[in-house]
């Protein structure tokens, strides 16, 4: 059986948020207008499984975990939905908005954080700090990802992220909490 997780309480959850200008054909946060979130150790990473995470989502039901991978580590992002990584496993450098982008973000996450990306967020893998490092993707019920790399002819694709809709209720905290803010 799967233990059982409850999120860090909101009152102590350490949350960066980050808006990133759009740069080349990466769109960033510049078309909804909402940020990258990080909920910094919103799960307690004693007894963190990416199972109990997993489970987590599940319950909550905003969005469907769908795999547990590393990050790419190349620029991409998604036009069909957002997305909520759950750090499952170790420490990672990533990189937000393209590399050669002015405005980009560069952080640290380790197991236990949340990252909220909405879509046109471009965003790789720059470090394997611990190695074995593991994330739950998830994304909105009824919602596909799909990959685009900032190149010529992903114009359209990227038009359509203004009639995504935002989350209704935050994907980790339910009926309050961060994402909600936006």
């Amino acid at each position: 059986m799967t233990p059982k997780i409850t999120p860090t309480p909101l009152a102590s959850l350490r949350v960066s948020r980050h808006f990133i200008p759009a740069h080349n054909l990466i769109p960033n946060t510049s078309i909804q207008n909402r940020p990258l979130l990080h909920y910094q150790g919103a799960f307690p990473p004693a007894t963190l499984t990416a199972s109990a995470i997993e489970s987590h989502l599940t319950s909550v039901g905003v969005v469907v975990p769908q795999w547990r991978f590393t990050m790419y580590s190349t620029t991409h992002f998604h036009s069909t939905t957002h997305e909520v990584l759950c750090i499952s496993r170790g420490r990672a450098k990533l990189c937000f908005g393209g590399e050669d982008n002015p405005g980009k973000v560069e952080k640290e996450v380790e197991q236990g954080d949340v990252l909220i990306l909405p879509a046109g967020v471009g965003h790789r893998l720059l470090e394997d700090v611990t190695g074995g490092f593991e994330m739950v993707g998830s994304y909105p019920k009824g919602y596909s990802w799909d990959m685009c790399y900032g190149k010529k002819g992903e114009e359209a694709k990227t038009q359509r992220i203004s009639m995504l809709p935002w989350f209704d209720r935050d994907p980790i905290y339910g009926d309050e909490g961060p994402a909600l803010e936006y």
